[in-house]
């Protein structure tokens, strides 16, 4: 195929698109949508490919995939190769051993599997990821490995003609599926092929059936196109369901600027465009690492800037140096395969990735004390996924034997205390988990999950457990929850997690407060009628993930350092809920439990406990925090058992 300059300059496009986005979101919020003009360029080439080979027969799957690997594999083992490097020296114990997941899962092609299982691709630990971005590429070699087989396939049943049609068909009804699909499973649907491939089977669709147009008409065609991309780049957002029937706009205008085959327009005659589009792989690559960089070191906005500029040099090297390089795309039999150059560095970049995941990092070369620091952050209710889910039915899982002696109801809070409370009371006696994560105890209220998709669980869960209630009567209900984050959030407006079904909210203001203490009081009070009801105090909320910063801090030699919260901070944010805590003690007689005893003194509230981390993150509890609160659940509960 003859080299197509407006192609190459939709690269430019989609990749500049990606990097702006990454740096900063705020300045093309949807920026990400250039990894769908990827797609619909990769499909296009590699439809091409193939076709010509099936119409002289003359193709081979196997000098095919080498072709691919050759293409892709060098410079992302290249990348690998130098985060392990980096990470050795400065990542701590817990975050190299992810680096050694993410390097082994990347160079294996399967990263987007891994990173679904994970968590979202917006979510908050997404920049704490060093290959979060090779998802993209992991979707695509998977496309290149079924998509030739596929066709080769349907050769030998079809004609060339029933297979383009085949196609088209095949690429309508994926878009059907992924529409359906991302609105039912948004992770999934981000981030694996089903819902991806008819983003490249339609740059399949421009290859099989390209346009005949007069050339004033594939210039209106093309201009209509990167309007498309554009438009998409600034009124598409993170909240926007991806990959639904939004995608259509990048995507189709990808597939019109294909179509367009101008070699003269602005994007295949622009120098610069030209050669960020040759680059635009390597670019790719080596930006996210900076991204993430500079949000793991907590670097200024000038950064942004550098960062940036260095994707472009980096990029330039990386194509100069190592996409350059021609390795053998031919051989004589099946076993001279074994000799492919990307191969062996798929199988050194790949055991040097799992043996850092399997050694916990190389754990062996930090110091003790950040060893203790960061794994810390690992110790948390070894139950946890098993009994404390998001939403649908609460498992209600009991811990200990014995007759039943107490129950703990809230969200994660409450959660992480469970083992503690279970501890505390005498032998022989049981404790029921009635947690959910985000659930503050309040009837009739839902969550927002899923880029604005409500979830009634929590609400329905509390009713629920009202009801049920009566089966355990006088049971001591112990009920911790983030209630101060349900009031004010982060610090600003927006609500985003949890709003009544009584009257929605799209601000927090007094209205907005009353109503969710009055909620809060008469759900408390409904199960005090039966039951005798023991409220935690707030723990303290330390903005910084405790274990991480601690082991930075020890790996930075800075041993006397501590996470540390203002206590006038602390008591300030949780006066509304001192003040609610106080009229439940009166109205209804609940039993309050202050937990900032222990964690603070008159200055300060710490994130750890004599050297030791108390959290396994920023305001979680772990298993040895919530020891620390044995004794108050033991002076508290033990007098209320029967």
């Amino acid at each position: 195929m003859q080299f197509r300059k407006d192609i190459n300059g939709l690269r430019a496009v989609a990749v500049m698109a990606v990097v702006i986005f990454h740096f900063d979101a705020s300045w093309m919020p949807g920026g990400f949508t250039g990894v769908d003009v990827f797609f619909v360029v990769s499909g296009f080439l590699m439809t091409g490919l193939i076709f010509r080979g099936l119409e002289q027969e003359s193709f081979s799957i196997l000098n095919f995939y080498v072709a691919r690997a050759n293409r892709i594999v060098p410079a992302l083992a290249a990348l690998c190769v130098v985060l392990l490097v980096f990470g050795w020296f400065y990542l701590i114990p817990i975050d190299y051993r992810a680096l050694g997941k993410h390097v082994a899962s990347s160079i294996g092609f399967l990263s987007n599997v891994v990173y679904w299982s994970e968590s979202g691709y917006f979510s908050s630990d997404s920049h704490g990821k060093w290959l979060l971005h090779t998802w993209s590429l992991s979707a695509e070699w998977q496309f290149y490995v079924i998509y030739p087989l596929v066709l080769v396939t349907m050769r030998k049943f079809m004609s060339i003609k029933a297979m383009k049609v085949a196609i088209l068909f095949g690429t309508l009804l994926g878009f059907v599926c992924s529409v359906i699909a991302t609105n039912k499973w948004p992770i999934f649907s981000y981030y694996l092929l089903p819902t991806r491939a008819w983003e490249m089977m339609i740059g399949g669709v421009a290859y099989l059936y390209p346009f005949s147009l007069p050339e004033k008409r594939k210039r209106l065609v093309e201009w209509f196109g990167l309007i498309l991309i554009v438009s998409s780049c600034f009124f598409i957002t993170e909240e926007t369901p991806w990959p639904g029937y939004s995608a259509i706009f990048p995507v189709l205008g990808s597939f019109l600027i294909i179509q367009a085959q101008r070699s003269d327009s602005l994007i295949a005659s622009n120098v610069v465009l030209q050669r960020l589009g040759a680059w635009s792989y390597s670019i790719y690559l080596w930006h996210w690492p900076l991204v993430v960089a500079i949000y793991s070191f907590s670097l200024g906005d000038t950064y942004i800037y550098l960062g940036i500029g260095m994707s472009v040099l980096l990029g330039f090297i990386s194509y100069k140096y190592i996409e350059k390089i021609r390795f053998k795309g031919n051989f004589d039999s099946m076993l001279s395969y074994l000799s492919c150059k990307p191969l062996h560095m798929v199988c050194v970049v790949g055991v040097m990735g799992s043996l850092t995941y399997i050694t916990k990092g190389f754990v062996f070369h930090y110091d003790t004390g950040v060893v203790a620091a960061t794994y810390e952050a690992l110790n948390k209710n070894p139950r946890r996924d098993e009994c404390h889910v998001g939403s649908g039915k609460v498992p209600e899982c009991i811990y200990g034997e014995g007759k039943l002696a107490a129950i703990v109801m809230g969200d994660s809070h409450a959660q992480s205390i469970v083992r503690s409370v279970q501890k505390s009371l005498p032998v022989n006696r049981s404790v029921m988990d009635w947690t959910m994560s985000g659930c503050r105890t309040i009837e009739n209220v839902y969550n927002i999950r899923d880029r604005g998709t409500p979830d009634y669980s929590c609400g329905h869960f509390i009713s629920y457990a009202l009801n049920e209630i009566s089966k355990y009567p006088n049971i001591p209900i112990v009920i911790s929850a983030r209630y101060s984050y349900l009031l004010f959030g982060d610090g600003g407006s927006e609500i985003e997690d949890l709003v009544s079904t009584s009257r929605v909210f799209n601000t927090r203001s007094d209205a907005y407060y009353e109503l969710m203490n009055n909620a809060f009081v008469d759900t408390v009070c409904a199960f005090s009628q039966k039951n005798p009801v023991v409220i935690l105090g707030q723990t303290p909320e330390m903005k910084y993930d405790v274990p991480n910063k601690m082991a930075k801090e020890l790996m930075a030699g800075h041993a006397s350092f501590r996470v540390k919260l203002s206590a006038d901070e602390y008591n300030q944010r949780h006066e509304m809920f001192e003040q609610i805590v106080g009229k439940l003690q009166d109205e209804c007689e609940v039993a309050y439990v202050p937990v900032a005893d222990i964690f603070c003194d008159k200055e300060f509230c710490y994130g750890d406990i004599d050297g030791r981390p108390a959290y396994f993150d920023d305001d979680h509890l772990s298993e040895f925090g919530a020891s620390k609160l044995i004794p108050k659940f033991k002076e508290f509960i033990i007098p209320l058992l029967q």
